[in-house]
């Protein structure tokens, strides 16, 4: 799991970030890092207790299995007497079956007077026979039992040892195990607060991620210029002199007063006086009328704030793409790509409505 961490750490994504969220993503991919070599390092831990415990079962294995052969050496005589002590007590009981049965036979010889002497003197003997067979078998049968009562307490007495080294055993094995799964618990415990701190530091810096502060950061860095660019103008053939400069361009004046009609309100071509306005036709300058197709809120004091659909007055159109224009009787700079220019049909048509009072037809 720790190795699988730092490899995630290694190949995680963020290097195309900038500003607060890539020190973000740095700070996140160390301590995942750092989690997991700290993880490697209690696996290392936990490995070296398990190496202990498989020591100890090792010693417990090794002197188990000499008190097992020792009870195993003892219980093999033990059986062998067993079924000696009960072979000779059948034998026993049979020899004392047999005395029993021949001195009966002696005692009905005895009370016969028809006997014949001999006969009798062979039942006797027989009699005495079995009768010494069957002491013998008595004999062999209680020192059978002797021995294996000497055995029995020998093995049961060595069996008792061995069963307090097996409590002892069991019980060291009990302690040893459970101080190992303490010692585990406490160790996870505490590399659970490790993680909890490593990942506390990664939330305390996202705290002072700021998208305002990345998106500056991005302008600042991959920011080109502060205006738009201006745009591509055509330029006649006939319009550049001889040492390769282009001439000023006219633009054709357009005819917006209806006629019979004065209006004031527009500033006479070439002067930078904003107290008087006259019509174009009257100052014979060079003026021409556009629409705004994009809102534009003026930046700088020369600039001039404009609104989608409003008609204004150029009266200079600047190569850097930048043109004076007239509104209201205020003049100032708009981006002449927020412009088109519009016919001066278009244009009567506009002020038509504007000003139904002067409109001829009506």
């Amino acid at each position: 799991y720790g190795r699988d961490l730092v490899a995630i750490a290694r190949k995680a994504e963020g290097q195309t970030e900038i500003g607060t969220l890539k020190a973000s993503f740095d700070k996140l991919k160390a301590e995942i890092e750092k989690t997991g070599n700290l993880h490697i390092h209690l696996s290392e831990r936990i490995k070296e207790e398990v190496q202990k415990i498989e020591a100890f079962r090792e010693h417990q294995r090794e002197q188990r299995k000499k008190l097992e052969e020792i009870i195993e050496k003892l219980q093999k005589p033990k059986m062998l007497l067993h079924k000696k002590t009960i072979e000779s007590k059948r034998l026993y009981e049979q020899r004392c079956k047999e005395a029993e049965e021949a001195e009966q036979a002696v005692g009905k010889k005895t009370n016969v007077t028809t006997s014949i002497h001999r006969q009798s003197e062979k039942v006797m003997n027989r009699a005495r026979l079995c009768r010494q067979a069957a002491n013998l078998a008595e004999k062999q049968y209680k020192t059978n039992v002797d021995q294996f009562e000497k055995t029995c307490q020998d093995w049961e007495r060595t069996y008792r040892s061995a069963c307090e080294v097996f409590q002892q055993q069991e019980s060291e094995r009990i302690n040893i195990l459970r101080c190992v799964l303490w010692d585990h618990c406490n160790l996870l415990s505490m590399q659970c607060v490790q993680d909890d701190d490593c990942y506390e530091e990664v939330r305390k810096l996202l705290e002072q991620c700021d998208i305002i502060t990345d998106n500056n950061c991005f302008i600042k860095m991959k920011k080109t210029a502060c205006r738009p660019p201006a745009p591509i103008e055509f330029q006649s053939y006939s319009d550049v002199d001889a040492n390769g400069g282009v001439r000023r361009l006219e633009t054709k004046r357009l005819s917006v007063i209806l006629p019979g009609m004065s209006f004031s309100g527009y500033p006479e071509a070439g002067s930078n006086s904003a107290g008087t306005y006259t019509s174009a036709q009257q100052t014979g300058g060079v003026t021409e009328k556009h629409m705004v197709l994009y809102d534009f809120k003026a930046q700088e004091d020369d600039e001039l704030s404009v609104s989608k659909g409003q008609v204004v007055t150029i009266t200079e159109q600047g190569e850097d793409g930048w043109w004076r224009a007239w509104r209201d009787g205020i003049s100032g700079l708009v981006p002449g790509t927020y412009l088109t220019k519009i016919s001066p049909q278009s244009y009567s048509t506009r002020l038509a409505a504007a000003h139904p009072e002067h409109n001829p037809i009506k």
